[in-house]
């Protein structure tokens, strides 16, 4: 597996970025956080991670001033010529509030904060986030939000599944799509039409040890330094 260098955003209310620090070095790549205010990236980016947490304490919308923020133009940048981009709960948030990924991330439909460990359902991995995993493969990992009841219209799902982009359903334990938190189809991860932007609101991060209750993160997140291989 090639070494990457990934850097991780950080906003004033971010609470993942270190935990995520941890997932990526595990994974034996070199991280690197980075500010805000900053309006570029670090030369030598492979990856860039928005982690989760609580961006300016989720005034507003959750993402909707992140979005904002000087370091958000680089990332934009970054993702139109191609580079890769990763947004996990509040990251994924900040994404669609960006405009990077299509659809919004709205209140629970219980209106209450989700925090467990969760089944999914891999739906496609023609991709650089889910490419050693298979479709139909049931993970756990944990998820925690009080906004991550995702929403499209019916023209952006059907776009959405002619074009592979719907990456993660919740799930069952047997890999049957089940009702979380309201989201559209029970879709808990996105990526874009180019597949070098995803999101999901569950946290592979902390799910990278079998002593916390699972680890199939380890897996998601090794995908970026792995290229697959297929058959002729």
């Amino acid at each position: 597996m090639k070494t990457r260098n990934v850097s991780i955003l950080q906003f004033p209310g971010t609470n993942c970025e270190y935990d995520t620090v941890y997932a990526f070095k595990r994974l034996g790549h070199h991280t690197q956080i980075v500010w805000h205010k900053e309006e570029t990236l670090p030369e030598n980016t492979d990856l860039v991670v928005v982690p989760g947490g609580f961006s300016y304490g989720d005034y507003l919308r959750s993402g909707s001033i992140a979005r904002f923020a000087p370091v958000m133009k680089a990332v934009a940048e970054y993702a139109d010529k191609g580079g890769y981009v990763l947004g996990i709960c509040n990251g994924f948030q900040i994404l669609t509030e960006a405009g990077l990924l299509p659809g919004a991330l709205k209140r629970n439909n219980n209106l209450h904060f989700i925090s467990k460990i969760q089944h999914l359902v891999v739906v496609n991995t023609d991709n650089a986030f889910l490419n050693r995993l298979t479709p139909g493969e049931v993970l756990r990992i944990p998820v925690a939000h009080a906004d991550g009841n995702y929403f499209i219209d019916d023209a952006g799902l059907a776009d959405l599944e002619k074009h592979g982009q719907i990456l993660l359903r919740y799930s069952d334990a047997v890999g049957k799509p089940a009702a979380l938190n309201g989201s559209v189809e029970q879709i808990a991860g996105i990526c874009n039409k180019t597949k070098n932007v995803f999101g999901l609101m569950p946290h592979p991060e902390r799910a990278m040890e079998s002593i916390l209750g699972s680890a199939d993160g380890v897996r998601m997140l090794e995908g970026f330094g792995y290229k697959k291989v297929t058959s002729a």
